[in-house]
């Protein structure tokens, strides 16, 4: 690995012409494939295996034509306190906001509530809906003015109007202004982590072309804007971070009196090693998403890891290729003065400090860390998972004034309705399955009302609506659906007629169902395999599992971050989350992949130069002292930058983005500072030279990838000053 590593980044300084012109052309081609792409198609969210998409499925082949893709809005009236909305001046005022949207552009139809019967009990509220024969984000800015128009002249009529639906929702953010402060901030911190120019400006560049290649890629494919947002998120932080621990490394080979090509050579054949395995680590991660079965977050993870293989390729071509363009300028400005580099590897610094500390109060220092995250992680013990609809959203947004106005109006359920589908075909007599099927379900508690059979032409089919009496995001409702499906084996034993529990509520509880159940699989397929990965880097079985245990500690205490943030309305304000509620279903497995695949990066970066003392002959204690001063510094640097980027997702609108910005930030917080800066050195010291410990037979079977670099070691150094004068470069 290490040779093949370093004659790669040899070969990409001495052709650094042709690397960087390939890499401008790839970058061109994938901006020009994007740029003539269709708009990518939004394909639903399927959920193969689960009850109500099957029930989905049979809607489709049995109602034909009778499913539509298209946007729709609910208009919701309230009359003024003390009226009717049946009311003649109420009335009339429904029926012009009714009047001005039929047959308006784009409008397929719309439901007059008087005619519907779409009016509450108390005669206070009622519901237009407008059926659009486009999606939401094919609709013009015409048709939007003219259905924001038509709400308020209802509203200047005197009624209370709210608006739900798709048609005016938000599409979502691929990015924000806060990222651009996010990335300013690691531009800073490289400034100060390098005091040079050069060596802060290149890792960035490595980056967004990374980004601009792995996105624009992922447009020019198809997949859907959140895939690009977390895959711009992934991208650009370990980007920067892998680019990062390569300068750095070359920075040193240069100190230690090596020429330029020799320097980029050492660099990407040592930490070029790490930046394999570590990123190898995110792509299991990201990629294993798709044991979970849900399409769209296999899309999201294989994007994501895609990305990730970019910025690793990247870190090793294209970096060394610009380092021979800059070979001097990347290098502190008092090495520039020098004619020849200084050796500077003994000099204590701030890791050498704090590593000595550590190893000094081993037992402490561990005791503290595992307390603290314990601490952090209570909240967690709280999580609640759920898709969080229109009542999530800030009371501030028509959305959610329009939610809160049917659940008073019609109850709370009404937000929530299930559709249930009965398959007679089987039947004897499908009318009569269809209608046994109806009076079991008026009969089962905590249904409200049942609407009648709709059957589709065959007759064999009916479509059923139950309002819950409470809320789609309950427990109730929850239970609700479980009853329902339960019952449903009774009925076809009777009947002959299945039972099928669909619509947005039983979606949402499918979800977390199929998440919950994936989420030990998921976690055994990846803890596992990225142990073995390890072990094959390390060549030992404690600090594999040492550095999964970790994770768990600080993925523990992300977790009870977000609750307290989220559900429990700690500093919301402060992080602009206007309104608490469950957390996202999907947030605990996709948090898990990608905080486990970022801290493994740490420690794969980390404990490698604590490794390379040892085999090199040094002490466990000593070994780990040298692996802070050459490594604590960059790895404190990289983190903040990963904070920096992933707290620029906290300022964006949509839920989901901003908790993964909030948990992913403070999971690196906690994982880079507590766990591996903290937590590792101290149970390295406890265990000294059983750290390191591997059996013989497993020993003779782990393939041998060389990633401290010994086999380079061997070769001869070429002065800095002799190679220069023999092969002209190219100062910058």
């Amino acid at each position: 690995m290490a040779t093949f590593l370093y004659r790669l980044g040899r070969f990409s300084f001495r052709q650094r012409r042709y690397v960087v012109l390939l890499w401008v052309a790839l970058l061109a081609a994938c901006a020009f494939a994007a740029a003539k792409a269709p708009a990518a198609e939004d394909d639903g969210f399927a959920m193969p295996g689960t009850q109500s998409q099957q029930a989905f499925d049979l809607l489709n082949e049995r109602f034909p034509g009778a499913s539509s893709d298209g946007a729709d809005a609910r208009i919701v009236f309230v009359a003024p306190q003390g009226q009717q909305i049946t009311a003649t001046a109420n009335k009339a005022a429904v029926d012009q906001v009714v009047g001005d949207l039929t047959g308006s552009p784009q409008v397929k139809s719309v439901l007059d509530p008087f005619v519907t019967h779409a009016v509450s009990k108390d005669g206070s509220t009622a519901y237009a809906t407008v059926s659009y024969d486009a999606k939401s984000t094919a609709l013009t800015e015409q048709t939007k003015a003219t259905l924001k128009d038509a709400v308020k002249g209802g509203q200047d009529a005197g009624l209370t109007v709210e608006l739900g639906g798709t048609a005016l929702q938000a599409e979502p953010e691929s990015g924000g202004a806060t990222e651009l402060v996010g990335i300013a901030a690691a531009a800073v911190v490289l400034l100060i982590t390098f005091g040079s120019l050069a060596a802060a400006g290149l890792p960035l560049l490595t980056a967004l072309i990374g980004i601009g290649v792995g996105v624009t890629a992922i447009v020019a494919i198809g997949m859907s804007s959140t895939t690009t947002t977390l895959a711009l998120m992934l991208g650009l932080a370990v980007g920067i971070d892998y680019a990062l621990f390569i300068v750095s490394r070359y920075r040193t080979e240069r100190a230690e009196g090596h020429a330029p090509e020799e320097a980029v050579g050492r660099a990407v054949g040592t930490a070029g090693s790490a930046v394999v395995f570590a990123g190898l680590t995110v792509f299991i991660a990201l990629a294993g998403l798709s044991v979970v079965g849900i399409p769209t977050l296999t899309s999201m993870g294989l994007a994501a890891a895609g990305t990730v293989l970019v910025a690793v390729v990247i870190a090793l071509t294209l970096l060394p290729a610009l380092l021979g363009f800059f070979q001097r300028a990347v290098l502190p400005r008092a090495s520039r003065r020098r004619t020849a580099p200084r050796a500077t590897a003994g000099r204590p610094n701030g890791g050498t400090r704090w590593a000595r500390f550590v190893t000094r109060r081993p037992v402490a220092v561990l005791v503290f860390g595992v307390l603290g995250l314990g601490v952090l992680a209570v909240p967690a013990l709280s999580l609640d998972l759920g898709m969080p609809g229109a009542e999530s959203q800030p009371t501030s947004s028509t959305q959610r004034r329009a939610y809160d106005a049917l659940a008073d109006g019609f109850g709370p359920g009404f937000n929530g309705p299930l559709t249930v589908v009965v398959d007679a075909k089987g039947a004897a007599d499908p009318k009569a399955a269809v209608a046994t099927a109806a009076a079991r379900l008026t009969a089962t508690e905590g249904v409200v009302s049942v609407s009648p059979a709709a059957f589709n032409p065959a007759g064999d089919t009916a479509l059923l609506t139950a309002v819950p009496a409470t809320g789609p995001s309950t427990a109730e409702t929850k239970d609700l659906v479980h009853t329902i499906r339960g019952e449903a084996a009774g009925l076809r034993s009777e009947t002959g007629a299945t039972v099928l529990v669909t619509g947005t509520t039983a979606v949402n509880i499918d979800i977390s169902q199929k998440v919950s159940d994936a989420l030990l699989p998921y976690l055994a397929l990846v803890v596992g395999l990225a142990i073995l990965l390890l072990m094959v880097v390390f060549r030992s079985v404690l600090v594999p599992l040492k550095a999964a245990l970790g994770f768990l500690l600080s993925v523990a205490a992300a977790f009870g971050v977000i609750v307290a943030v989220f559900q429990w309305g700690w500093f919301a304000g402060l992080l602009g989350v206007e309104q608490t509620g469950p957390v996202m279903s999907m947030m605990p497995i996709f948090l898990i992949g990608v905080v486990f695949g970022l801290a493994m990066d740490y420690e794969v970066f980390l404990v490698t130069r604590m490794r390379e003392a040892y085999v090199h002959g040094e002490r466990p204690g000593q070994a780990i002292v040298t692996g802070f001063r050459h490594s604590a510094r960059v790895v404190v640097a990289a983190a903040v930058i990963m904070i920096a980027v992933f707290s620029g997702f906290i300022g964006m609108s949509e839920s989901m983005i901003k908790m993964m910005g909030l948990g992913l930030a403070s999971a690196v917080f906690l994982d880079a500072f507590v766990v591996r800066m903290t937590i590792v050195p101290a149970v390295l010291a406890l265990l000294g030279d059983r750290a390191w410990w591997l059996p013989k037979w497993l020993d003779r079977i782990i393939p041998k990838v060389d990633v401290e670099g010994e086999s380079l070691s061997s070769a001869v150094p070429v002065p800095a000053d002799r190679e220069l004068t023999e092969r002209p470069a190219v100062h910058v």
